[in-house]
């Protein structure tokens, strides 16, 4: 595989050789997995074979065990959540993490809520989620409470947060 596209420009993102065991298993061994600008990718396979493993190794749940990732070319550590926010990565889990009491934009900018004259700058909230909802086709009021959604829905509300972070 390789981690360059055809104009010679690094892939955006590169696995190679990734693995993780836990006691007694071996969730990945030797993955490699090559993402570019703009290329959407699933990831398929039986329970237990590490399509979940790989997707916290990159977004910073938890460390491989060996191999490398390269973001953009360059060789990377993702030792936290947190770094994997500051890098662009995004894991939207299965399982919701949307506080339902609280309206759609208010969960897409949820403790990283905009400020004004010390607070929290609610026209900003509903101006900018709009423009998060419309990139992933979810046409409701940023005024909508989470709660009042379907399930499909929530999780449309999930990726437009990953992406209000970049």
């Amino acid at each position: 595989m390789s981690d360059k596209l055809s104009s010679g420009n690094p892939s955006l993102l590169t696995v190679r050789g990734i693995g993780k065991s836990f006691p007694g298993v071996r969730a990945l061994g030797g993955v490699n997995l090559s993402l570019e600008k703009g290329q959407v990718l699933s990831l398929i396979g039986e329970n237990g074979a590490g399509k979940s493993t790989l997707m916290k190794i990159l977004a910073g749940v938890q460390p491989p065990d060996e191999g490398e990732i390269l973001l953009d070319g360059k060789k990377i550590e993702i030792e936290s959540t947190r770094a994997a926010l500051d890098l662009g990565i995004s894991l939207i889990h299965q399982e919701l993490n949307l506080a339902t009491n609280l309206s759609v934009g208010a969960n897409v900018f949820l403790g990283r809520e905009p400020l004004r004259g010390g607070m929290i700058d609610e026209s900003t909230i509903r101006k900018e989620s709009k423009k998060f909802l419309k990139m992933v086709g979810l046409d409701v009021s940023p005024d909508t409470l989470v709660g009042d959604l379907t399930i499909g829905r929530q999780h449309m509300v999930e990726i437009a947060m990953a992406l209000s972070v970049n």
